[in-house]
C-alpha cells in the first residue's frame, strides 16, 4: 500500500502546533527511509507556508550514548527554522512541547555552501564560526517511542535550539570539555570527542546526507552537530546551562 505522505506530514505538523502526541506511524504503515524524509520535508514546508524560515539543519544520533539511548545506529538529520530559536538566557514554556528533552551540542555557522562528499578540511574551510549550543528535542509520538523512520518523519525530533557566543572555528574542536548544570548544580560532564570523535565529522556527514535529498547547506545556515551525551528530560523550574571549554556558555529556563 502506498503511503499517504501529505496526510502524514499534516498529522505531524498538527502534533507540533498543538503539542499533542500521536501514535507511531510504523505501527500501521511501513515507510521507507526516503519516504520518511519526504514526510519530514512536507511537514516543514507547511511551517514555511505559515511564515517560518529555514535556518539550517540538525544532526542526530552522532554519539554512541545517544545511539544506545534510542536503540538506533544511523546518522539522521532534521530541518531547522527560525521559530525554533530560543534566545540565550531566555525562558521557554513547557506547554510548547510534548516530551521535551535537551542535549549539549556544538553549533556551526557556515560562510559558504557545502554539499555532497566533502573532506574534513573542506568542511572546516566552509565555516564562519562555532558556538556552544543546547538542542531541545521533542518526539511527537506517544511515550517517546519510535522507529528510525518514525523519528525521521518527525523532523528527527528537532524542536528548539539555544546558541551561545560565536567563536573562531580555527581551533581544535575534537576534545573540548563539556559541563551541564541544572539549577546551579552539576548534572553531567563530557567531551566534544563524543560527537563522532570530532564535531567536524558531523558537518561532513551533514553535507552528504542533505545532498541525498537534493539540498545544500547554504551560507549563513546553522548546523547542529548532534548530542555529545544522552538527552535528559525537561521539567518546569529547570534552569539548564551548558559550558564548553574555550567556546563559552549558553542557557535557558523552563517555565509553565
Amino acid at each position: 500500500m502506498t503511503a499517504d505522505i501529505p496526510r502524514l506530514a499534516r498529522l505531524l505538523d498538527d502534533a507540533v502546533r498543538n503539542a499533542t502526541a500521536v501514535a507511531q506511524i510504523s505501527a500501521t504503515e511501513a515507510l521507507t527511509l526516503q519516504q520518511a524524509y519526504e514526510v519530514q520535508r512536507q511537514s516543514i514546508e507547511r511551517r514555511l507556508a505559515r511564515g517560518e524560515r529555514r535556518i539550517g539543519v540538525a544532526m542526530g544520533f552522532t554519539s554512541r550514548a545517544k545511539m544506545e539511548q534510542m536503540g538506533v545506529h544511523d546518522l539522521i538529520w532534521g530541518r531547522l527554522t527560525n521559530a525554533m530559536i530560543v534566545e540565550d538566557g531566555s525562558t521557554i514554556s513547557r506547554k510548547r512541547f510534548v516530551h521535551p528533552r535537551v542535549e549539549p551540542e556544538v553549533a556551526f555557522l557556515l560562510r559558504k555552501p557545502l554539499s555532497g562528499i566533502v573532506t574534513a578540511m573542506q568542511a572546516r574551510d566552509a565555516l564562519e564560526a562555532v558556538a556552544p549550543a543546547l538542542e531541545i528535542i521533542d518526539s511527537r509520538y506517544q511515550n517517546f517511542r519510535f522507529s528510525l523512520t518514525d523519528v525521521v518523519a518527525d523532523n528527527s525530533s528537532c524542536s528548539g535550539l539555544t546558541i551561545g557566543p560565536w567563536s573562531s572555528p580555527h581551533q581544535p574542536l575534537d576534545n573540548l570539555g563539556i559541563r551541564v548544570m541544572v539549577n546551579g548544580r552539576a548534572h553531567s560532564f563530557g567531551s566534544t570527542a563524543a560527537i563522532l570523535g570530532d564535531p567536524v565529522r558531523s558537518l561532513v556527514g551533514a553535507a552528504g546526507l542533505v545532498a541525498i535529498s537534493g539540498e545544500v547547506l547554504e551560507a549563513g545556515h546553522i548546523v547542529m552537530a548532534g548530542g555529545a551525551m544522552a538527552a535528559f528530560e525537561l521539567h518546569v523550574g529547570m534552569h539548564v546551562e551548558l559550558e564548553v571549554d574555550r567556546l563559552g556558555r549558553t542557557s535557558f529556563t523552563v517555565a509553565e
